[in-house]
């Protein structure tokens, strides 16, 4: 199947780590957006919405890294660990993956996206709001191994993992939240894919070098 993708990208590393998850092969599809080839019509075919990850699985087309982690899992998962089937162990999951979009990645974006790509100054009140979406984190991980609690890691893990190893490479410092780092460091070791998404943060980490 196809991927459209950069390695940089947070959602793009979580949707790889679901698909090393599951067993399946992509076939990468390198997408330069500062080249616009997001724009191209050929793309846009595919997904009108000219974001990435895109997914192409046999003519069937998806995007939003967390839906697409969601088919993934059900599609091609060996079991429901990933994804539970139980609806309220599937609605915990389904909750983090959303506190994950709406939350925790889109407050690192508003902090930091604005400072790396437009050279903005920090803005100490989306600082703030961003520290306080590590601290709801920490809290779902008290007394808790996985995000989404239970004995296995799911896909909540695979892409709050994404994001907080982003977090990481920006310099934020997680030591202040012991709960997440505990998690932090334990699913780096357990997460099928982590390769995969360590070289991409060594692509994002450039940014921030600059």
């Amino acid at each position: 199947m196809d991927f459209y993708y950069l390695p940089g990208s947070a959602p793009c590393r979580a949707v790889q780590m679901t698909a090393a998850a599951v067993g399946v092969e992509l076939n990468l599809k390198l997408t330069n957006l500062m080249a616009g080839e997001h724009m191209k019509p050929e793309f846009l075919k595919v997904n009108p919405q000219h974001c990435i990850p895109t997914l192409v699985d046999n003519g069937f087309a998806l995007w939003e890294s967390r839906a697409i982690s969601t088919y993934l899992a059900e599609k091609y998962g060996k079991t429901d660990a990933l994804y539970p089937k139980d609806p309220q162990k599937r609605a915990v999951v389904n909750q983090r993956l959303f506190f994950d979009m709406g939350t925790l990645y889109q407050r690192f974006a508003d902090y930091y996206y604005p400072q790396v790509f437009a050279k903005q100054p920090a803005n100490p009140e989306n600082e703030k709001k961003m520290q306080d979406a590590v601290d709801f984190l920490n809290i779902f991980l008290e007394g808790q191994k996985y995000v989404a609690g239970g004995d296995h890691y799911t896909i909540a893990d695979l892409s709050i993992l994404a994001t907080v190893s982003t977090y990481d490479v920006a310099g934020f410092d997680l030591a202040k939240y012991p709960h997440v780092k505990s998690w932090y460091d334990n699913i780096r070791k357990e997460a099928p894919g982590v390769d995969i998404n360590e070289a991409g943060l060594a692509e994002f980490k450039k940014y921030f070098d600059k």
